[in-house]
């Protein structure tokens, strides 16, 4: 559809986003088929083409059957958003052609959904609370994947099928168009990432392609003339990057205006159109017109019986539900004392935040929840990050890191010792105190030592001595490095700048 007055001067633009999100389950077996999928950290690495058997390659004579540890997935994602459960939901076929899809049709769910109506509140870039519209929360299978590289990097000129992925379980999520702002787009998908995999039915890693983002953008104008019109909306497909989902929506945002000034088109049957994200470049590509719901020509799949839930099922899924990241974050912050960067650092990986909450526990000195976070924050992240691994995979338990901090609170660990004894904390069983008395790392408490040391490190820095006697306190560490080095490691640094301040100030 043409608007013929396309030179009207425009008053006012509004932005309207709406999003699906693609989710792929982390099942150990595939969606219907026992095969095992490829979404699991078990089989992440397989060989392209190796978790395949005749249900995925729809050989005939083949038959579906649903994979209930998927269905109950969605169902704990729904619940989480607020979704009613349906009672009753059957499966469809939708058809269309394309080379990963080996059936030539993806078994989905179209008119009854698994979980529809819900709802999830973010902070909006403005500051205030927002709530965001759930449409549905459908299951269905994914499709194969395309490649043009062969092994080694080199270029294919072909396409190169693998269908590991084909048939992983999919939960498929749709918003209602209640964006308005890029930054909100983001800030959305960021927390329901961090939502799904504190719920364990993702591992959420955007590179891999657990989780595909697809803005459906277009533009509402206020013209001159009063006339209010929407430019077609386009269909961003399979960004797997947050940079990508908000360069896409902030270049749509300008193309829109650009194109309808140009040809006039605005939103009808048939206006709707797919578009790419070129990574390099920065803008969307036109891929194809975009098809309605009766081009998939959807109808129920004669295979697979309905999915009936009663609310005795529903009851068992909702006891999984643990505390939701938004509220362990307001936890953290208001009760636990955390600063907010410090609760955001933690709840970035759900083992994080667990581990957290265990060394926490494990604390003799219980309250001291910012010397926990900033522990394992600082120390033991920087440790995980050179394993790659995260902080509760490096060896260390729970009860050796409370005893780190314990032997620190009571200065009888120096913090220039803290990461040779976490080292070897990661291969050995005993306690904090044992492993540092054992490898000689506890601080020597010793009057007299201390002072000796001290008196040999002012002895040996006369002009660095004068100076911090004549209020260049930056001077100080000089003079403590002398002492660290005398004492071994066995002192500790708060305790040698005391001694020498009250040694030079008398």
């Amino acid at each position: 559809m043409n608007d013929t007055s396309s030179e009207s001067k425009i008053i006012s633009k509004r932005l309207k986003v709406g999003l699906e999100i693609h989710v792929e389950l982390q099942t150990r077996s595939k969606m219907f088929t026992r095969t095992p999928n490829v979404a699991h950290p078990d089989f992440e690495n397989s060989a392209p083409n190796t978790l395949v058997d005749p249900v995925v390659a729809a050989l005939p004579g083949t038959l579906p059957v649903m994979n209930r540890s998927a269905i109950e997935m969605s169902m704990l994602v729904g619940l989480a958003l607020g979704c009613e459960i349906a009672r009753f939901s059957k499966w469809d076929r939708k058809n269309y052609y394309y080379p990963d899809l080996p059936k030539g049709y993806q078994i989905s769910q179209y008119d009854l959904p698994l979980c529809h109506d819900g709802e999830f509140m973010i902070r909006s870039a403005s500051g205030e609370d927002r709530r965001i519209g759930i449409v549905r929360a459908h299951l269905e299978e994914d499709t194969g994947k395309l490649g043009h590289e062969l092994p080694g990097g080199g270029r294919f000129e072909g396409s190169l099928v693998d269908l590991n992925r084909a048939g992983t379980p999919l939960l498929e999520i749709v918003t209602h168009p209640d964006f308005d702002d890029a930054e909100d787009v983001v800030t959305f998908g960021q927390e329901l990432r961090q939502l799904c995999r504190f719920l364990g039915v993702t591992q959420g890693v955007m590179q891999r392609g657990h989780m595909r983002f697809e803005p459906n953008i277009n533009l509402e104008m206020e013209l001159e003339d009063g006339r209010t019109i929407r430019t077609p909306i386009v269909e961003v497909k399979n960004l797997n990057s947050f940079r990508a989902v908000r360069g896409a929506i902030e270049h749509e945002f300008e193309r829109q205006e650009t194109a309808w000034r140009n040809d006039g088109r605005v939103m009808g049957p048939g206006a709707k159109a797919t578009r790419g994200w070129d990574d390099e470049k920065l803008v969307t590509v036109l891929q194809r017109e975009k098809e309605d719901a009766h081009d998939y020509r959807y109808f129920p799949d004669p295979d697979l019986v309905p999915v009936v839930v009663d609310d005795a099922w529903i009851e068992t899924v909702r006891a999984r539900l643990t505390e939701l990241p938004a509220a362990k974050r307001t936890r953290y912050i208001e009760t636990l004392g955390l600063r907010s960067t410090d609760a955001d650092a933690l709840l970035e990986d759900p083992d994080t935040a667990a581990y957290f909450e265990q060394v926490a526990m494990e604390s003799a000195s219980a309250g001291d929840y910012p010397a926990v976070s900033k522990l394992i924050l600082n120390q033991v992240a920087k440790r995980s990050n050179e394993a790659g691994v995260s902080p509760s995979r490096l060896g260390t338990s729970p009860a050796q890191l409370a005893g780190v901090l314990e032997l620190r609170r009571a200065n009888e660990l120096g913090a220039q010792s803290i990461d040779s004894l976490l080292s070897l904390l990661e291969t050995s069983d005993g306690s904090a105190r044992e492993v540092a008395q054992q490898a000689g790392l506890l601080v020597i408490i010793d009057e007299s030592q201390l002072e000796a040391w001290c008196a040999s490190a002012i002895e040996a820095n006369e002009q660095a001595a004068e100076d911090v006697r004549g209020g260049k306190v930056a001077a100080l560490g000089r003079l403590t490095g002398h002492v660290m080095k005398s004492a071994r490691g066995t002192a500790d640094a708060k305790a040698v700048q005391a001694k020498l301040l009250e040694m030079l100030q008398n």
